[in-house]
Protein backbone atom coordinates (compact mmCIF):
# COMPACT_ATOMS: atom_id res chain seq x y z
CA UNK A 1 0.00 0.00 0.00
CA UNK A 2 1.25 3.48 -0.85
CA UNK A 3 1.45 5.55 2.34
CA UNK A 4 -0.27 8.91 2.71
CA UNK A 5 2.64 11.30 3.33
CA UNK A 6 1.64 14.32 5.36
CA UNK A 7 3.57 17.58 5.22
CA UNK A 8 1.41 19.41 7.67
CA UNK A 9 -2.26 20.33 7.89
CA UNK A 10 -3.16 24.02 7.70
CA UNK A 11 -6.89 24.80 7.67
CA UNK A 12 -8.38 27.88 6.05
CA UNK A 13 -11.36 29.74 7.45
CA UNK A 14 -14.71 29.56 5.71
CA UNK A 15 -14.40 25.93 4.56
CA UNK A 16 -16.52 22.90 5.52
CA UNK A 17 -15.16 20.41 8.04
CA UNK A 18 -16.13 17.47 5.85
CA UNK A 19 -16.64 16.95 2.11
CA UNK A 20 -18.44 14.10 0.38
CA UNK A 21 -16.64 12.92 -2.72
CA UNK A 22 -19.00 11.60 -5.38
CA UNK A 23 -16.82 9.14 -7.27
CA UNK A 24 -17.60 9.02 -10.99
CA UNK A 25 -14.70 6.92 -12.29
CA UNK A 26 -16.63 3.70 -12.96
CA UNK A 27 -19.25 5.53 -15.03
CA UNK A 28 -18.01 8.88 -16.32
CA UNK A 29 -14.41 7.71 -16.36
CA UNK A 30 -14.68 4.37 -18.10
CA UNK A 31 -17.32 5.50 -20.61
CA UNK A 32 -14.67 7.60 -22.33
CA UNK A 33 -12.12 4.80 -22.73
CA UNK A 34 -11.60 3.42 -26.22
CA UNK A 35 -11.33 -0.11 -24.84
CA UNK A 36 -14.13 -1.92 -23.02
CA UNK A 37 -13.01 -2.89 -19.52
CA UNK A 38 -14.15 -6.42 -18.58
CA UNK A 39 -17.13 -6.50 -16.23
CA UNK A 40 -15.14 -8.46 -13.62
CA UNK A 41 -12.54 -5.68 -13.53
CA UNK A 42 -15.26 -3.03 -13.21
CA UNK A 43 -16.76 -4.85 -10.25
CA UNK A 44 -13.35 -5.13 -8.60
CA UNK A 45 -12.72 -1.43 -9.30
CA UNK A 46 -15.90 -0.49 -7.44
CA UNK A 47 -15.15 -2.86 -4.57
CA UNK A 48 -11.67 -1.34 -4.21
CA UNK A 49 -13.15 2.16 -4.18
CA UNK A 50 -15.50 1.11 -1.38
CA UNK A 51 -12.56 -0.36 0.52
CA UNK A 52 -10.72 2.96 0.13
CA UNK A 53 -13.59 4.71 1.92
CA UNK A 54 -15.91 5.96 -0.79
CA UNK A 55 -19.59 6.25 0.17
CA UNK A 56 -21.00 7.50 -3.14
CA UNK A 57 -19.91 5.75 -6.35
CA UNK A 58 -21.61 6.26 -9.71
CA UNK A 59 -21.33 2.76 -11.06
CA UNK A 60 -22.79 2.65 -14.58
CA UNK A 61 -25.32 3.99 -17.06
CA UNK A 62 -28.47 2.35 -18.40
CA UNK A 63 -28.18 3.78 -21.89
CA UNK A 64 -28.60 1.83 -25.14
CA UNK A 65 -25.50 -0.22 -25.95
CA UNK A 66 -25.02 1.55 -29.28
CA UNK A 67 -24.77 4.89 -27.48
CA UNK A 68 -21.98 3.95 -25.10
CA UNK A 69 -20.75 0.39 -25.70
CA UNK A 70 -18.26 0.73 -22.84
CA UNK A 71 -21.22 0.55 -20.42
CA UNK A 72 -23.35 -2.03 -22.22
CA UNK A 73 -22.78 -4.50 -19.36
CA UNK A 74 -24.79 -2.54 -16.75
CA UNK A 75 -27.00 -5.50 -15.78
CA UNK A 76 -24.07 -7.90 -15.52
CA UNK A 77 -22.12 -5.41 -13.40
CA UNK A 78 -24.95 -4.77 -10.94
CA UNK A 79 -25.52 -8.50 -10.56
CA UNK A 80 -21.86 -8.97 -9.59
CA UNK A 81 -21.72 -6.20 -7.00
CA UNK A 82 -22.05 -6.78 -3.28
CA UNK A 83 -23.72 -3.66 -1.90
CA UNK A 84 -22.11 -2.34 1.27
CA UNK A 85 -24.17 -0.68 3.99
CA UNK A 86 -23.84 3.09 4.01
CA UNK A 87 -22.66 3.29 0.39
CA UNK A 88 -24.70 4.77 -2.45
CA UNK A 89 -24.38 3.17 -5.90
CA UNK A 90 -26.17 5.57 -8.28
CA UNK A 91 -26.60 4.86 -11.98
CA UNK A 92 -27.37 7.19 -14.87
CA UNK A 93 -30.76 6.66 -16.55
CA UNK A 94 -31.67 8.50 -19.78
CA UNK A 95 -35.39 7.70 -19.87
CA UNK A 96 -38.18 5.60 -18.35
CA UNK A 97 -36.90 2.40 -19.94
CA UNK A 98 -33.49 2.98 -18.36
CA UNK A 99 -35.19 3.60 -15.02
CA UNK A 100 -37.11 0.33 -15.36
CA UNK A 101 -33.84 -1.52 -15.92
CA UNK A 102 -32.27 0.13 -12.87
CA UNK A 103 -35.27 -0.58 -10.63
CA UNK A 104 -35.28 -4.24 -11.66
CA UNK A 105 -31.75 -4.57 -10.30
CA UNK A 106 -32.45 -2.85 -6.99
CA UNK A 107 -30.75 0.47 -7.75
CA UNK A 108 -31.74 3.04 -5.12
CA UNK A 109 -30.14 6.18 -6.54
CA UNK A 110 -30.26 7.40 -10.13
CA UNK A 111 -29.14 10.39 -12.15
CA UNK A 112 -30.42 12.23 -15.22
CA UNK A 113 -28.12 14.19 -17.50
CA UNK A 114 -29.41 17.51 -18.86
CA UNK A 115 -27.64 20.19 -20.87
CA UNK A 116 -27.62 23.96 -20.45
CA UNK A 117 -27.01 24.43 -24.18
CA UNK A 118 -28.93 23.47 -27.30
CA UNK A 119 -25.84 22.30 -29.18
CA UNK A 120 -24.84 19.76 -26.57
CA UNK A 121 -28.43 18.64 -25.98
CA UNK A 122 -28.69 17.78 -29.67
CA UNK A 123 -25.37 15.93 -29.74
CA UNK A 124 -25.81 14.10 -26.45
CA UNK A 125 -29.55 13.35 -26.50
CA UNK A 126 -30.66 14.19 -30.05
CA UNK A 127 -33.22 16.58 -28.54
CA UNK A 128 -33.62 20.25 -27.75
CA UNK A 129 -33.12 21.38 -24.16
CA UNK A 130 -36.88 21.60 -23.63
CA UNK A 131 -37.49 18.20 -25.22
CA UNK A 132 -34.87 16.57 -23.04
CA UNK A 133 -36.31 18.11 -19.88
CA UNK A 134 -39.78 16.88 -20.84
CA UNK A 135 -38.26 13.41 -21.19
CA UNK A 136 -36.68 13.63 -17.72
CA UNK A 137 -39.74 14.94 -15.89
CA UNK A 138 -41.61 11.60 -15.68
CA UNK A 139 -38.33 9.79 -14.95
CA UNK A 140 -37.70 11.96 -11.90
CA UNK A 141 -41.34 11.76 -10.80
CA UNK A 142 -41.42 7.96 -10.94
CA UNK A 143 -38.01 7.58 -9.31
CA UNK A 144 -39.09 9.80 -6.42
CA UNK A 145 -42.37 7.87 -6.10
CA UNK A 146 -40.26 4.71 -5.75
CA UNK A 147 -38.26 6.40 -2.99
CA UNK A 148 -35.06 6.83 -5.01
CA UNK A 149 -32.60 9.68 -4.70
CA UNK A 150 -32.29 11.55 -7.99
CA UNK A 151 -29.25 13.56 -9.04
CA UNK A 152 -29.77 16.08 -11.81
CA UNK A 153 -26.69 16.82 -13.87
CA UNK A 154 -26.45 20.07 -15.79
CA UNK A 155 -23.66 19.93 -18.36
CA UNK A 156 -21.97 22.84 -20.17
CA UNK A 157 -22.58 25.21 -17.24
CA UNK A 158 -19.75 27.57 -18.11
CA UNK A 159 -18.67 27.06 -21.70
CA UNK A 160 -19.72 25.13 -24.77
CA UNK A 161 -17.37 24.25 -27.66
CA UNK A 162 -20.01 25.21 -30.24
CA UNK A 163 -21.68 28.16 -28.47
CA UNK A 164 -18.90 29.71 -26.41
CA UNK A 165 -19.59 31.27 -23.01
CA UNK A 166 -22.88 30.08 -21.51
CA UNK A 167 -25.08 32.82 -19.97
CA UNK A 168 -25.77 32.26 -16.28
CA UNK A 169 -29.57 32.73 -16.58
CA UNK A 170 -29.61 29.91 -19.15
CA UNK A 171 -27.97 27.54 -16.66
CA UNK A 172 -30.19 28.65 -13.79
CA UNK A 173 -33.33 28.02 -15.87
CA UNK A 174 -32.37 24.39 -16.56
CA UNK A 175 -31.23 23.83 -12.97
CA UNK A 176 -34.46 25.21 -11.55
CA UNK A 177 -36.60 22.96 -13.74
CA UNK A 178 -34.68 19.89 -12.60
CA UNK A 179 -35.18 20.86 -8.98
CA UNK A 180 -38.88 21.56 -9.60
CA UNK A 181 -39.22 18.07 -11.07
CA UNK A 182 -38.06 16.72 -7.70
CA UNK A 183 -34.33 16.10 -8.04
CA UNK A 184 -32.72 15.67 -4.64
CA UNK A 185 -29.30 16.90 -5.78
CA UNK A 186 -27.98 19.14 -8.54
CA UNK A 187 -24.51 18.64 -10.05
CA UNK A 188 -23.06 21.59 -11.98
CA UNK A 189 -20.80 20.37 -14.77
CA UNK A 190 -17.89 22.28 -16.30
CA UNK A 191 -17.89 19.74 -19.11
CA UNK A 192 -14.99 21.19 -21.11
CA UNK A 193 -13.05 22.56 -18.13
CA UNK A 194 -13.08 26.26 -19.06
CA UNK A 195 -14.44 27.78 -15.84
CA UNK A 196 -12.45 29.98 -13.48
CA UNK A 197 -13.28 30.68 -9.81
CA UNK A 198 -15.14 33.96 -10.39
CA UNK A 199 -17.51 32.25 -12.79
CA UNK A 200 -18.13 29.47 -10.28
CA UNK A 201 -19.05 31.95 -7.55
CA UNK A 202 -21.26 33.96 -9.91
CA UNK A 203 -23.26 30.85 -10.87
CA UNK A 204 -23.61 29.70 -7.26
CA UNK A 205 -24.77 33.19 -6.28
CA UNK A 206 -27.37 33.17 -9.05
CA UNK A 207 -28.65 29.72 -8.09
CA UNK A 208 -28.94 30.82 -4.46
CA UNK A 209 -30.90 33.90 -5.48
CA UNK A 210 -33.20 31.62 -7.51
CA UNK A 211 -33.91 29.51 -4.43
CA UNK A 212 -31.62 26.50 -4.85
CA UNK A 213 -30.12 25.62 -1.44
CA UNK A 214 -26.36 25.24 -1.53
CA UNK A 215 -26.57 21.99 0.42
CA UNK A 216 -28.34 20.45 -2.59
CA UNK A 217 -25.58 21.44 -5.00
CA UNK A 218 -22.55 19.43 -6.10
CA UNK A 219 -19.79 20.54 -8.48
CA UNK A 220 -18.25 18.55 -11.32
CA UNK A 221 -15.10 20.07 -12.78
CA UNK A 222 -12.89 18.93 -15.63
CA UNK A 223 -9.22 19.86 -15.54
CA UNK A 224 -8.71 20.81 -19.19
CA UNK A 225 -7.05 24.12 -18.30
CA UNK A 226 -5.75 23.12 -14.87
CA UNK A 227 -8.51 25.00 -13.02
CA UNK A 228 -10.43 22.15 -11.37
CA UNK A 229 -8.88 22.43 -7.90
CA UNK A 230 -9.08 26.23 -7.87
CA UNK A 231 -12.72 26.05 -8.91
CA UNK A 232 -13.40 23.43 -6.25
CA UNK A 233 -11.89 25.63 -3.54
CA UNK A 234 -14.09 28.54 -4.68
CA UNK A 235 -17.17 26.30 -4.44
CA UNK A 236 -16.19 25.05 -0.98
CA UNK A 237 -15.80 28.63 0.23
CA UNK A 238 -19.34 29.20 -1.03
CA UNK A 239 -20.70 26.34 1.09
CA UNK A 240 -20.71 23.42 -1.35
CA UNK A 241 -19.86 20.14 0.40
CA UNK A 242 -20.21 17.56 -2.40
CA UNK A 243 -17.57 17.34 -5.10
CA UNK A 244 -17.51 14.97 -8.06
CA UNK A 245 -14.17 13.42 -8.94
CA UNK A 246 -12.77 10.45 -10.85
CA UNK A 247 -10.18 8.03 -9.52
CA UNK A 248 -6.94 8.50 -11.40
CA UNK A 249 -8.41 11.40 -13.40
CA UNK A 250 -10.25 9.05 -15.75
CA UNK A 251 -12.82 10.39 -18.15
CA UNK A 252 -13.94 13.17 -20.38
CA UNK A 253 -17.04 13.24 -22.52
CA UNK A 254 -17.67 11.15 -25.64
CA UNK A 255 -19.83 13.89 -27.17
CA UNK A 256 -17.50 16.85 -26.53
CA UNK A 257 -14.02 16.11 -27.82
CA UNK A 258 -12.53 19.17 -26.13
CA UNK A 259 -13.42 17.71 -22.73
CA UNK A 260 -10.39 16.09 -21.15
CA UNK A 261 -10.23 14.25 -17.86
CA UNK A 262 -12.25 14.82 -14.75
CA UNK A 263 -10.72 16.20 -11.59
CA UNK A 264 -8.62 13.34 -10.21
CA UNK A 265 -9.95 12.09 -6.88
CA UNK A 266 -6.41 11.71 -5.51
CA UNK A 267 -5.55 15.34 -6.30
CA UNK A 268 -8.75 16.45 -4.60
CA UNK A 269 -8.10 14.29 -1.52
CA UNK A 270 -4.54 15.61 -1.21
CA UNK A 271 -5.85 19.18 -1.16
CA UNK A 272 -8.72 18.49 1.23
CA UNK A 273 -6.61 16.53 3.70
CA UNK A 274 -4.00 19.29 3.64
CA UNK A 275 -6.75 21.72 4.61
CA UNK A 276 -7.84 19.50 7.48
CA UNK A 277 -11.11 18.58 5.76
CA UNK A 278 -12.40 15.07 6.40
CA UNK A 279 -13.27 12.85 3.44
CA UNK A 280 -13.21 9.32 4.86
CA UNK A 281 -10.89 8.32 2.00
CA UNK A 282 -7.69 6.32 2.48
CA UNK A 283 -5.40 8.01 -0.03
CA UNK A 284 -2.92 5.14 -0.11
CA UNK A 285 -5.60 2.60 -1.02
CA UNK A 286 -7.03 4.97 -3.61
CA UNK A 287 -3.65 5.52 -5.28
CA UNK A 288 -3.07 1.77 -5.39
CA UNK A 289 -6.48 1.31 -7.00
CA UNK A 290 -5.78 3.89 -9.69
CA UNK A 291 -2.40 2.33 -10.41
CA UNK A 292 -4.12 -1.03 -10.77
CA UNK A 293 -6.71 0.42 -13.18
CA UNK A 294 -3.98 2.18 -15.17
CA UNK A 295 -2.38 -1.21 -15.66
CA UNK A 296 -5.64 -2.60 -17.01
CA UNK A 297 -6.00 0.35 -19.37
CA UNK A 298 -2.37 0.12 -20.46
CA UNK A 299 -1.45 3.72 -19.78
CA UNK A 300 -0.32 5.81 -16.79
CA UNK A 301 -2.77 7.74 -14.66
CA UNK A 302 -2.93 11.47 -15.45
CA UNK A 303 -3.34 12.26 -11.74
CA UNK A 304 -0.38 14.25 -10.45
CA UNK A 305 -0.86 12.82 -6.96
CA UNK A 306 -0.88 9.23 -8.24
CA UNK A 307 2.33 9.94 -10.16
CA UNK A 308 4.00 11.59 -7.18
CA UNK A 309 3.06 8.96 -4.61
CA UNK A 310 3.78 6.05 -6.94
CA UNK A 311 7.25 7.46 -7.50
CA UNK A 312 7.88 7.79 -3.77
CA UNK A 313 6.67 4.29 -2.89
Amino acid sequence: MVPDPRYGVTPLTGLPSRVTIHEVGPRDGLQNESAVVPVEAKAQFIERLVDAGHTSIEVTSFVPANWIPQLADAEQLLERLTFSAGVRYPALVPNLRGLDRALALGVRDVAVFASATESFAQRNLNRTVDESLLMFEPVVARARKEGLGVRGYVSMCFGDPWEGEVPIPQVVAVARRLMEFGCTELSLGDTIGVATPGQVVALLDALGEAGTPVDRIAVHFHDTYGQALANTLAALRHGVTTVDASAGGLGGCPYAKSATGNLATEDLVWQLHGLGIETGIDLGKLVATSQWMAGILGRPSPSRTVTALAGSA
